[in-house]
This record gives structure tokens, sequence and C-alpha cells, in this order.
């Protein structure tokens, strides 16, 4: 039977490379899965039609639009994940791997569509802190706003991940508006390349939007532009030789990083065994170290405790990794499955030959041995380092496989500077019940690491896990983890956007970003905007109130009703002697209740339901006897489903001398 040969997928065709193509080898037995290369692509042309096609038909788009294509494509992923785990076993990875790949992938993807629908507005620009005021009377102010870049996004993975490592890129470029071409690792890319097509098959995607390489990249980089953008996931060299590239330096080509991370977990000095941090702690490393074979960026490869617990520590991991099943990923009853190939098996073994010569010594696992013959497969190693000043090793090289290093600490200063040691990672974690010492770890080492789990008895099975990037969490950390950020939510698209500050007047900032910004025109309206649709409704569309005044009993009784009785409302003299007010003034909340006396419409209709207010300032003291007003309009709508959509109201508050007492944000769900 012919090894099928993976395709190219470029200007929204399917291409076979036509030279240099490589054989992909089963990590279980060895024998040829596909074959790959890229040879006769024109990446030039791949980069134009990005830019030319796939570009400007995602910026056609809202955020919401596209939002909602995300949701569809984890759907689309979800619905043939079962051939996606049959080809992933061939990875060496077990089924439990293949969820974190696959589901993890798709529910990446449901992640950024939720949060893309929660938190960006149903328009095409993002609006970036408050407006700057920059003039007396205000018709001339700043507002910063992000746009999408007008390039494409290389995602250059790592084998290990072939489908969550292209989902997580992806989902907040395309959030974002921009295109990209996927590059998967050779290794695996039989996988990302059977997902890459359950994407396309569905017909969803918008032409130009989404590119494949299943080979090289030939010259590729050499057509990169300013507007581009190169999402990185591998080692520290390849990414010190792509980032160095002239034309990378010479157009400023933003790349994002995410490289060799020699993370580290540390027992607090509050976990002796028997505690339940011990136990937890024990068990995390474990897990780390047999999860995808230990083939992960985020695994343990450093144990830190204090020397005192050590003898014990290492009995407890011993006895917990003779307990692991090494075969088939295929059997049920597998917990690690094997290496990605023989040629990484091999590294990992000279990786560890390095440790043994700086003075580490293997206390669990034997690297020699082959727990089932045929493949990559390789047995936990355990190390340890009892000076770990002296052996550099730990600290410097890392072993990409099912392999962990534990050393000693004295103190917690002396546990920071190890962790610190590591010169930048991508996570560390703490299994402490001490808020004492918790704190002192994060200030101490905060800023050589992306991400930091402090885990106890409290919280731990609710806990993700020192090893789980999440898609609301950056997932990326300083110097030798590369110096990048990848998903985070909102601040992974904007990683894919141009940060712009805008000077003019508010009428223009809110035509531009199609959102109401004080200042900006209002459209008074006739009809009450709680009896109309969100189709019905339009930005600016205002609705005045009349006035109503408030008096000293309106004031009293507020207090009587609620208990708040502060001096402020209740104390002439108090209230008088006091550097802000002239006298009594109303509730802050009597305002706001008041206020919405005054702008609600009682009767059912498209409002469905009040779900709560933003922003909220109080700004003029409003006196007895004085009288208030209110100005609700429209700032931006969003849909959320056929059924419902969420309507941002700008309330504003005014008294009988047009000034604003109050100002707040109100969410409203609605009828679409």
């Amino acid at each position: 039977m012919k090894t099928p040969q993976l395709l190219n997928y470029a200007q929204d065709h399917w291409l076979p490379g036509d030279s240099e193509l490589s054989e992909i080898a089963s990590a279980i037995d060895g024998a040829p899965v596909a074959v790959t290369g890229s040879g006769g692509i024109d990446f030039a042309a791949m980069l134009r039609h990005g830019r030319e096609v796939g570009g400007p038909a995602l910026r056609k788009m809202t955020f919401h639009e596209r939002a909602r294509l995300l949701k569809a494509l984890g759907l689309a992923i979800m619905a043939r994940k079962e051939e996606l785990y049959e080809l992933n076993y061939q990875t060496g990875a077990t089924r439990k791997d293949g969820w974190i790949d696959i589901e993890g992938g798709a529910g990446t993807l449901f992640s950024f569509s939720s949060k893309g629908r929660r938190e960006l507005p149903d328009a095409h620009v993002l609006l970036d802190g408050a407006l700057e005021p920059l003039s007396k009377s205000g018709t001339f102010v700043g507002q910063h706003i992000y746009t999408s870049l007008q390039g494409v996004a290389l995602h250059i993975n790592a084998f290990n991940f072939p489908v969550w490592g292209m989902l997580e890129k992806l989902a907040p470029a395309l959030l974002a508006g921009m295109p990209a071409i996927v590059k998967p690792a050779s290794a695996t890319a039989y996988v990302a390349e059977a997902a890459f097509r359950v994407m396309i098959e569905s017909g969803l995607v918008p032409p130009g939007a989404i590119q494949l390489i299943v080979g090289g990249i030939g010259d590729l980089f050499e057509y990169l532009t300013s507007q581009d953008v190169v999402g990185f996931t591998g080692s520290a060299n390849t990414a010190l030789k792509l980032r160095s590239h002239p034309n990378v330096l010479r157009e400023s080509v933003k790349f994002v990083a995410e490289q060799d991370s020699l993370n580290a977990s540390v027992l607090g000095p509050d976990a002796a065994p028997e505690t339940p941090e011990f136990d937890l702690f024990v068990r995390e490393i474990a897990i780390e170290m047999t999860v995808k074979a230990g083939q992960k960026c985020t695994a343990i490869r450093r144990a830190l405790a204090p020397a005192e617990h050590m003898d014990a520590l290492e009995g407890a991991l011993r006895e917990r990794l003779a307990k692991t099943k090494i075969g088939d990923p295929r059997d049920a009853d597998t917990r690690m499955g094997a290496l990605v190939s023989t040629a990484q098996r091999d590294d990992v073994r000279e990786k560890i030959a390095v440790l043994e010569a700086a003075g580490a010594r293997i206390v669990a696992g034997d690297p020699a041995a082959e727990p089932v013959k045929g493949g990559a497969f390789l047995s936990p190693v355990l190390l340890r380092a009892d000076d770990p000043w002296a052996c550099a090793a730990p600290h410097d090289v890392e072993p990409f496989g099912p392999v962990s290093t534990i050393m000693p600490y004295k103190d917690i200063e002396d546990a920071i500077a190890l962790a610190n040691r590591g010169r930048g990672s991508l996570v560390l974690s703490m299994f402490t019940h001490s808020t004492d010492a918790a704190r002192d770890f994060v200030l101490g080492a905060g800023s050589f690491h992306g991400r930091m789990l402090i885990v106890d008895r409290d919280n731990h099975k609710e806990s993700t896990g020192h090893g789980s990037p999440l898609p609301v969490l950056v997932h990326g950390g300083p110097g030798r983890a590369g110096g990048g950020e990848e998903m985070g939510g909102v601040r992974g698209v904007k990683h894919y956007m141009q940060r712009t500050a805008i000077q003019s007047s508010p009428t223009m900032i809110a035509a531009i970003s199609s959102q109401y910004i004080p200042g900006a025109p209002k459209h008074v309206i006739d009809v009450h905007p709680f009896r109309r649709t969100m189709s019905e409704l339009h930005i600016g569309d205002t609705w005045k109130t009349e006035s109503r005044s408030v008096s000293i009993e309106d004031i009293e009784h507020f207090a009587h009703f609620t208990g708040d009785r502060f001096y402020a409302h209740m104390d002439e003299e108090a209230a008088k002697a006091s550097p802000i007010f002239e006298g009594r003034v109303a509730h802050g909340y009597l305002v706001l209740s008041f206020a919405a006396g005054l702008f609600v419409d009682p009767d059912p209709g498209p409002v469905l339901a009040n779900t709560g207010l933003e922003n909220l300032r109080f700004l003029t003291p409003l006196y007895p006897g004085d009288s208030m007003r209110v100005e609700l309009s429209v700032r931006a709508k969003s849909i959320k489903s056929q059924d419902t959509g969420q309507v941002r109201w700008a309330v504003e508050v005014f008294n009988q001398n047009d000034e604003m007492v109050a100002t707040y944000d109100l969410l409203t769900e609605n009828v679409p």
C-alpha cells in the first residue's frame, strides 16, 4: 500500500510538494505514516493571496461575526474528532493525550468565540482605554484604537500538539481579522493536515483566510513585511535564527516566540511529608513526566523541595513512577505511550547523559531500557542533584521527554534564586498552604515566569494543573522562554492588531469606531428605546427623560428604608464641615434608583433583563431641592444568539444646571 502524501493548501487549492519529500514514521512501530514536502510551492504568492484575498474578507466581518466563525470551526473539529484520535495514536499519544490536543484545541476556539462576543464590540475597531480630553471645550479629543493588521500571520508550530498548537494561534489571529499560514512540524504534520482539512471542508472559512505548508518554508521569510506577524513555537536556537533573519529585522516584523523552558515546581517550606500539599506535589510531578511522554513545553523539568524532605520525595516519586504502564497508546490501560520518534528518544537519552555528567544521578528509570520493542518508547527517568548550585546542567539543559530532576533548597530565598536560575520559563508552580510563602515567592520570582500556579488542599480539586495553558490566560514567558505571549483572551487578539492614537472630534471618533462616545452626536428618538428590538436601534439613539426633583424627605426615606445613614445624607452640620459637600446630599444609589425610574419602560418588550452596570462615576453632588433628568443612549450592540443579544447603554444623569451628576454603562439582554 502506497504511503499517502500530505498536501499543502495554497491559494485555496490542495497542492503536493514536487521535490524533497520526507517520510514520517509511526512512533509506535516505525512504519511509514505519510510523506511530506513543499517543493514547488510559491510562498510569495501565498502571502499575496492572504493579504489581498483573505485579509479583506476577514476585515469585512465584525468581531462578532469572526467569533461565530470560530465557534462553528470548533464544532466542525468536534464532529470529526474520532478521525483525529485515530491518527494521533501514531504520534505515540494516548487517548487522554489526544483529548488535550484535539478537544482542547476545539475548546480554545470556543473560548475565544465566547470572549469575542462578550468582550469585543460588534464592530471593526476596538477602543483601548478611555477618551482623553485634549481641549477645554471638548471638541478635540484623543482615543487609542486597535485595527486589524493588513498582513499575514505565519504560524510555525511544534510537533507535540499538532491540533491545539495550530488552533491556539489561529483563534486570536482570525478573531483579530488576520489571515494565517500554518506551518506544522513535520513529525506530526499528518494530524495537523487532517484537522486543517476538516476546517476547509466545513465550507465556513473565507477564501484566503487560512493556508497550510507541510514542508519547509523555503524563501518565505524574504517576503515578510511590517504588517505580518510570525508566531513561533520550538527550540531557542531555531527561534534565534528566524528572528535574526535580515528581512525580519529590516521590516520590523512582529515575532512572537514560545521556546525552550526549564519550568520549575516548588514544594513549600510548610509542606512536609504526609501533608496534602506534599502528596499533591508528588502527584503533579509524576503527571507532568508522563502526560504526552513528557513532551510538553510546560512540563516540570526541575522539582525543588526543602533539603530535609528530599529522601521522602525521592521515595514517593520512585514508587509512583514504577506504576506507570508504558505501551501501545491505543490500549486502554496504557498510562504513557511513545515519544514522537526514535530521533527524539535518542535526543532525550543524550540530554540525560549530559545531566549525569554534570553531577545529577538517576534515581528512577533506565534510559537505556526499551520498555516496548520496535517504537520510540522510553521509561520515565527521575534524576537527583543534591548540589543544585554546583550542578548547573538541570538549569540549562532540557530533555524534552519523560524526565525531571529533583533538587534541594535551603530556605525560601534560595528556592526563589534556584527557580529564577532557569533564566525565564513558561510556568512555575508552588505547592504550599502558607500565604506568606506564596506571597514571597510571587514577589521574588514573578518577573521570571509567564504563569504561576499556587496549589493547596483547598483548590487542588478544581485546579487545571501545572502544565495546562488556558485560552483566557497568557501562555509565554520571559528570557529563555522566548519573551512572547500567546492566547490570554483579548490580549492575544491584540498581537495581530495595531494600536493607533486618534486625535479628532468626538463625532469623528464615534464614526470611526461605530460606537457612541461622550460628546458625540446623539439622535433623539420619540419612541422609547425599550420598545425597539436591537435591529431597530442605532448607535447614538437617545431617549431624554422628564425631570424630577429630589427632596429632603426622599433622602431621609431612602436612608431609613435601606439603612444607609451615612453622615453626608443625614447630618447637615457634618456634611457642611466636609471639604466635598455644601450640605446634605442625595445618596448615589438613590440617584441611580431615581434614574431607573425615569428611563425604564415597565411593560414587557424587547428588553428582557438588566444584567449589570459598569464604569459608574458620581461627578456632581445632588442636593435637596435639585432636579435630575437622564439621557439614555445606545453605546454598542452585540448579538449573542438567535434569541438574545446585549445592548450597552450610556446613561448620563444631569441636574437642573445641565451639570453631569452621574454616568455609567447599563447592560441589558434584548431581543435581536
